[in-house]
Order: structure tokens, then sequence, then C-alpha cells
């Protein structure tokens, strides 16, 4: 009897633990957090949303897009993102690399159908088509190229929109990010808010997203 008493006493120590751990940990840690994040980053709690201007936003309904989030450019005149393998591409419901080895034969024909796709269409020879133009992110949903990769469509995207090699440099510049903590990663130009610029610049409209 006396076994099964702290046997009983145990287990409901146990489960007021558990209610408790569950409570702080489950709804009170992440409610002040969530507050937090709201009152001091608001634009980035709420997803990093960017409207047509390229402006910040916290308003889903006026987002064309997400500075964390690449997408699908479906515009020739536009800066174009690296691959990606998440469902049809970009899809955030389905992120996703491709799981192919270095050695994949299946990986080595799509890079050279891809490499041989860009150097056409930049009017490039295919060495010069940097790495993350021809590779998917591990994700398949990274919102950001190499300033190889902008610098090589440069010439392109101004012909298109009537610009300036100049002028389309100058907005590759502005949205180029440094390393993070400047050692983490590389340089980096985001697609979606350079496109946005790009568009402003031409006197064009921003698609919806």
């Amino acid at each position: 009897m006396k076994d099964l008493h702290a046997l009983f006493r145990h287990s409901l120590a146990g489960l007021r633990m558990l209610v408790a751990a569950t409570l702080l940990l489950g709804v009170v840690y992440p409610l002040v957090v969530t507050g937090i994040a709201q009152v001091a980053f608001p634009w980035r709690a709420d997803g990093s949303l960017v409207t047509a201007a390229g402006t910040h936003t916290t308003d889903a309904d006026k987002a064309v897009g997400s500075a964390l989030l690449g997408q699908l450019v479906d515009d020739p005149g536009l800066f174009q993102p690296r691959p990606s393998a998440a469902g049809d591409g970009y899809d955030p419901l389905n992120s996703y690399g491709s799981n192919l080895g270095p050695e994949s034969p299946d990986l080595i024909a799509a890079i050279k159908e891809r490499k041989a796709d860009i150097a056409e269409r930049e009017g490039v020879d295919p060495a010069e088509v940097p790495a993350d133009a021809v590779t998917a992110s591990g994700s398949g949903l990274d919102p950001d190229i190499s300033i190889q990769y902008a610098d090589l469509q440069v010439t392109r995207v101004a012909r298109a929109n009537d610009l300036t090699e100049a002028q389309v440099r100058g907005l590759v510049a502005d949205h180029t990010s440094a390393r993070t903590l400047g050692v983490l990663g590389e340089p980096r130009v985001n697609v979606l808010e350079l496109n946005i610029d790009v568009l402003r610049l031409a006197g064009r409209d921003a698609p919806p997203a």
C-alpha cells in the first residue's frame, strides 16, 4: 500500500510538472516572445513583407512578396532568381532541396543545361555563369543571388527596360547586403527588392505576388 501511495504521489508530481512546463513553454513563453517581436520588430515578425513600392509593410493585402522568400520571375526583362527545387519552384509549403549529390548524373546534366540556357540568355560564355545561377539552395526559397549573378544580368535588364547599365548597376549596389556579422556567408543581392526598383525606375508597375 505504501508503494502504491508513493507511486501516486510521484505520478501526481510529474503531472503537475508536465502541466506547468506546458503552460510556461507552450503558452506563456511564445506569447511573450511574440509580443516583444511585434513591438520591437513588427515588420520582421509579420514576415518581412514588401509592397510594390519597395516599402516594408505588415499588411499582407498590400504585399507583393517577402524579402525572406524567393519567388519565380516570369518577366524576362527582370533579374532572375536561382533555381528552386521547392515544389514547382519557390513553393513555401514545399520547402526542399534537390537532395542530389555532386556526382549525380541528373544534377550534372541539369547544371549543364541551365548553364547553357543562361549563357544564351545573357549573351556570355558558359564559363562566366556563377554556381548559384545553376544550383538550387537547400530550402529552395533563397531570396538572394550572388553579386556575380546579378552583374551577369545587368546588360539584359538595362536593355529590356530602356535604362543605362550604370543605372541598373547602381540599383544592384543599393540592394547588395554584406556578409552577416561581417564573416558569415557571401555578399548577396535581394531579387524581389531589386526588381521592384527596376520597375519603378523604368516607370512600370510591379506585378502582384
